[in-house]
């Protein structure tokens, strides 16, 4: 599977993946997907927001266990990010029928579509839609950096638009939600652990600063009579390193759009992305009000006018206690992860899992990433560990889903 998967995607010039949303790339991984199921026999189907589903056993029956993760990438993301979860999904169910195992509830492997949100900037836009946190309006004013809608991406690439909206009567159909995932950090790989259990998700958001100025020649205006927004952009992006320092939080200005764009302009226009994350909510709020009034100070001392909008934004998820519980007494009680305990981890990023536990009990398994590096070529998980987190995924889905 992964031999099969591994090419689909990939950029010769930087080895990472570009695999954005309803893109040809996209496209691919998604008949893969579709392959992978209709190889285990099991039913393929596609949700109205183009999530893919993979079914065993009655898809209306209720109280399904569910599985899975995504394939799309951030820009010349690594192999893992996402891909990791389907595969060891499907690998999971292989074990399990090794095993003989006797499944008494509904099972299904997902691939939730634009995960990532690299082409239309919003996270994670399959299951926000499903689970009624994304309208449809705001989904259909979405646009990628050469101005195509979503709805127009949809409709290239073979899906309608106009059906995408909440799936309530889906996601009631669901009893458990498990995602595994590559650690994006290095706890694992200091504790010496395989594999770990969530214990949440930060808050998180994604902030669009818009600094305006005035264009004019670069090589004719006084630095004295420059309104330059490219300064005003600069001054806040060292405060926001500033402010994560001082707040104990995270913060990164990672985009950035320039207009006219010319090497002999000055800008009349910078358009900079905050990801801001922290492990409480105070501690974001006083990062990004931080960032956000320095600009502002910034701003006003240099003539630049400044607009600020926050685009997305996810409260911190903390997983069920009672489903992580059971999960993490499933894999001790198996020694699926070599150890007697099984660690609790915390993360900053956000994946689909979060967005449906409003919805759904939902939890997620982390296999070691020994580099510690994710959304890059260098992410990485040894094959003992991914082989142990297929293990221990098995496990889980056994003690939720089998007799």
């Amino acid at each position: 599977m992964w031999r099969s998967l591994r090419p689909i995607g990939r950029s010769d010039a930087s080895g990472g993946y570009r695999r954005y949303a309803w893109t040809g790339a996209d496209a691919d991984c998604r008949l893969w997907f579709q392959a992978q199921a209709e190889a285990r026999g099991l039913d393929h189907e596609v949700d109205r927001n183009g999530n893919q589903w993979a079914w065993l056993g009655d898809p209306l029956a209720g109280d399904a266990v569910v599985t899975g993760s995504h394939l799309d990438s951030v820009p010349d993301g690594g192999a893992f990010d996402g891909p990791l979860g389907v595969v060891s999904s499907f690998a999971a169910l292989d074990e399990l029928r090794r095993r003989g195992a006797v499944f008494a509830k509904p099972l299904a492997i997902t691939n939730f579509g634009d995960e990532e949100g690299a082409r239309f900037g919003l996270a994670c836009v399959g299951s926000r839609l499903a689970a009624g946190q994304l309208t449809t309006e705001h989904a259909h004013r979405l646009r990628d950096g050469d101005g195509v809608s979503l709805p127009q991406a949809m409709e290239a690439a073979g899906y309608d638009p106009d059906a995408i909206g909440p799936d309530p009567e889906r996601l009631a159909r669901i009893g458990a939600f498990v995602e595994l995932h590559v650690e994006q950090g290095r706890a694992l790989d200091l504790s010496g652990d395989p594999v770990g259990v969530a214990s949440a998700i930060w808050p998180h958001g994604r902030w669009r600063f818009d600094f305006r100025g005035e264009a004019n020649h670069a090589g004719t205006t006084r630095l004295a009579d420059r309104r330059d927004p490219m300064l005003t952009y600069a001054e806040t992006v060292l405060a926001a390193r500033r402010e994560a320092e001082l707040a104990g939080g995270l913060a990164t200005f990672g985009k950035i759009a320039v207009e006219p764009n010319g090497v002999n302009a000055i800008p009349s226009l910078v358009r900079g992305w905050l990801d801001s994350r922290a492990a409480d909510q105070d501690t974001l709020d006083a990062v990004v009000s931080g960032v956000e009034r320095a600009a502002r100070e910034y701003a006003e001392r240099a003539g630049i006018d400044l607009d600020v909008v926050r685009e997305s934004f996810t409260p911190v998820v903390d997983f069920q206690h009672a489903l992580r519980d059971e999960i993490r007494r499933v894999l001790e009680k198996r020694g699926a992860d070599g150890a007697g305990t099984v660690p609790l981890l915390g993360t900053g990023a956000g994946h689909d899992a979060g967005i449906l536990s409003a919805s759904v009990p939902t939890a997620m398994l982390f296999v070691r990433n020994p580099t510690g590096i994710s959304h890059s070529p260098a992410e990485h998980a040894t094959e003992d560990d991914c082989v142990a987190g297929v293990r221990a995924l098995a496990d889980v889905l056994e003690g939720l889903a089998c007799s």
